[in-house]
């Protein structure tokens, strides 16, 4: 069981511990927690708690030099406890049984290597130990459009790694990954907390006390993307931690001033006087060097040709959005290689979408939100880094690493 001190996790820690103690199954479970270093001490603290209790499962409480992402800064990651770095660490050491650190970990892993990497290290080694095993992770459709791709793609190479045709599940071999509520909405977690008097994370009563919806409500690393917008409430719920994350890494008290405004592109932007987004798009283009105005040019174009020339995937519960902003689109149909999803090609790039569903859908708007975020990979649009992309960047971060 994968445990962040998040909602999702704890309700499914919750779930599993119940079933496996009904079952006689608890020498079964196991519950891991892969800790940030900077975090809300309530979340240290509800950790700690948590790791108290479950008694009868296995535990295990990492704490490695990873590679977490960083949006603060150009790096685009940052390493939770460093050894060279102690001096300014947020926090030491957990004092806990369970704790795996770099020198004690069984499982062989590089410096700073990505996260998710080192989990599924640790995850194999686990299931090279102890057998044939689920790795339960708490995430829900309803916050990704991946995440929502993953358990209802129809596709054959997502499809033939299902575990016993269970959507939810993907992997081979003695391990897989399961998503048991992966169709559960934000409401339904508050729910089960409530009717079966379960315990959460305190640090979300702060949350709502500070006026945020449910569905703002994060607990995760501090310094990914997600977190930009409620960065800034560190200051207030826990500012003895917020003084040691600012010299932690470069970049987090701007993020912490400017996350979530105009400053980032993260607030609605406004139009000009006299333009269309489309013209927009190209005043901004403009503005730009000859390279950096080439490599927006390049992805652009790419989006165009896909949903315009090729026809591009629509989720069929946003049809009805679509169709009330009467496009020029041909629907083509339902796809083939993912379930409730529809082909559109437009006969003219929308100029905007002005939607709940904004993001999903193609427009000159969004582009302009690529440019004004400083989204160099678009990945608003979708797009993400290629492999040429990956090695550029790190060559040039090595190279200028003793700047």
């Amino acid at each position: 069981m994968a445990f962040s001190g998040g909602k999702d996790s704890t309700v499914l820690l919750n779930l599993c511990y119940d079933y496996a103690k009904e079952h006689d199954l608890l020498d079964h479970l196991a519950m891991y927690h892969l800790d940030y270093e900077a975090q809300y001490q309530m979340t240290t603290d509800f950790v700690t708690e948590t790791f108290a209790g479950f008694p009868g499962i296995r535990k295990f409480w990492l704490c490695l030099p990873i590679g977490a992402q960083c949006a603060c800064n150009m790096r685009g990651k940052w390493i939770p406890w460093e050894k060279e770095k102690r001096d300014i660490w947020v926090r030491e050491y957990p004092d806990s049984p369970y704790l795996i650190t770099e020198d004690t970990a069984e499982f062989k892993f590089d410096i700073g290597q990505k996260d998710y990497e080192v989990q599924d290290i640790f995850c194999k080694w686990f299931s090279d130990k102890y057998g044939k095993t689920a790795v339960v992770i708490g995430i829900r459709a309803e916050e990704s459009w991946n995440r929502y791709k993953l358990v209802t793609s129809t596709a054959d190479s997502f499809v033939e790694h299902r575990y016993d045709g269970k959507k939810w599940t993907v992997g081979s071999g003695n391990l897989y990954k399961s998503y048991p509520i992966y169709d559960w909405q934000v409401e339904d977690v508050w729910v089960y907390n409530g009717k079966f008097e379960k315990s959460y994370n305190k640090l979300y009563d702060l949350f709502y006390q500070a006026g945020l919806s449910i569905h703002q409500m994060r607990v995760a690393s501090p310094f990914n993307d997600c977190a930009m917008d409620v960065l800034k409430f560190y200051k207030v719920i826990d500012p003895k931690n917020w003084g040691k994350m600012i010299g932690r890494t470069e970049g987090v008290n701007f993020a912490g001033l400017y996350g979530g405004t105009t400053a980032m592109g993260w607030r609605s932007i406004k139009l000009p006087k006299g333009h269309t987004w489309k013209s927009y798009c190209y005043f901004l283009l403009s503005t730009l060097s000859d390279d950096l105005r080439a490599h927006y040019e390049r992805i652009f174009a790419t989006s165009l040709k896909y949903w315009c020339e090729k026809g591009g995937f629509v989720s069929e519960d946003i049809m009805d959005e679509v169709e009330a902003l009467q496009l020029d689109y041909e629907d083509c149909g339902k796809s083939k290689r993912y379930s409730n999803q529809r082909i559109l090609k437009f006969a003219q790039y929308p100029d905007d979408c002005d939607t709940k569903s904004f993001a999903d859908l193609p427009s000159y708007k969004r582009m302009c939100v690529c440019i004004l975020k400083n989204d160099y990979y678009c990945k608003y649009m979708g797009f993400s880094q290629t492999k040429d992309a990956i090695e550029k960047r790190k060559k040039t971060m090595e190279k200028y690493k003793n700047l």
